[in-house]
């Protein structure tokens, strides 16, 4: 590509390189944590960024339960479901959630709010790999560490 072109280069499917990262989640801050992780599903992180295409890395995260709220918003924040019957709303709080049988799903939900809606998206999401403990099997595929924390000091919750 020569270097300053007038015309911007679309990506094209079989052009894209796929990475894989490995984040640590444990007491990181449950928005910061997933805006990083939507950019890395998406691919914005790359010069070759392409709206339309998955141009996006796969994203490994550990620990998935031990991430944070900060200020009152685990015990403010609620999830809502319906039943599909009349009055049939449901909801649960962040805090019951993260003490719950899948507490990787407050981290999913917020990561999967900040991707687009449709086929594109469904297809990034399905890049994100949550796991609740330390243990998992993408060992193959070499990921890179990918260190949140050491990026803003507002990543990681102080005790």
């Amino acid at each position: 590509m020569k270097a300053l072109s007038k015309t911007t280069r679309s990506i094209k499917p079989a052009e894209v390189e796929k990475k894989w990262h490995i984040v640590d989640a444990e007491g990181l801050v449950v928005g910061r944590l997933a805006s990083i992780i939507a950019n890395i599903l998406r691919g914005k992180h790359k010069p070759s960024f392409t709206p339309h295409v998955d141009c996006g890395d796969h994203v490994v995260v550990l620990n998935a339960g031990k991430v944070q709220f900060t200020g009152g918003k685990a015990a403010k924040k609620h999830y809502y479901k319906h039943t599909g019957y009349a009055g049939g709303l449901k909801d649960v709080t962040a805090d019951k959630v993260l003490a719950g049988r899948f507490p990787e799903r407050v981290l999913e939900k917020a990561v999967e709010r900040m991707i687009p809606t449709g086929p594109l998206g469904r297809v990034q999401m399905k890049n994100l790999h949550l796991y609740n403990g330390t243990e998992h099997p993408h060992e193959g595929q070499k990921p890179e560490v990918l260190d949140v924390a050491s990026m803003n000091r507002k990543n990681k919750v102080s005790a």
